[in-house]
């Protein structure tokens, strides 16, 4: 069983950076693809990044491309979201994922394929 923990949420003015940390649990989180959500008032919840267990492949939402970046650390069983460039429409709680099915090579954009999530941190962007 995963256990996923996000933090480093918080308000930031546009144009600022945030770089949020999961910490995972349990002894399949190395072997899962990786990735962040995120969901704002009255909005669907929406694809942001992910990873794969292997750390060779990245996908980023289009309207993220170029600001945001995935990454993890397999010794530290942890996984970053590095946003850059920060807009008041990346405004939402954002959440960590983790997927269903160990070791494959690619990864998802539907939430779906992800069956462990966090609680969700709190990214608010002020303009």
């Amino acid at each position: 069983q995963v256990q996923l923990v996000e933090s480093g949420g918080g308000l930031v003015q546009t144009g600022g950076s945030l770089r949020l940390s999961c910490v995972g649990s349990g002894r399949t989180f190395s072997t899962r693809a990786m990735g962040w959500f995120r969901q704002s008032p009255g909005k669907e919840r929406e694809f942001v990044a992910a990873i794969t267990w292997s750390a060779t492949i990245t996908d980023y939402a289009d309207s993220v491309k170029g600001r945001f970046t995935i990454s993890r650390d397999k010794a530290k069983n942890t996984v970053y979201l590095q946003m850059n460039s920060l807009k008041p429409e990346d405004t939402a709680v954002y959440y960590c994922v983790a997927e269903r099915w160990p070791y494959r090579g690619t990864v998802s954009t539907g939430p779906a394929m992800y069956d462990t999530w966090g609680q969700g941190t709190q990214v608010t962007v002020s303009s």
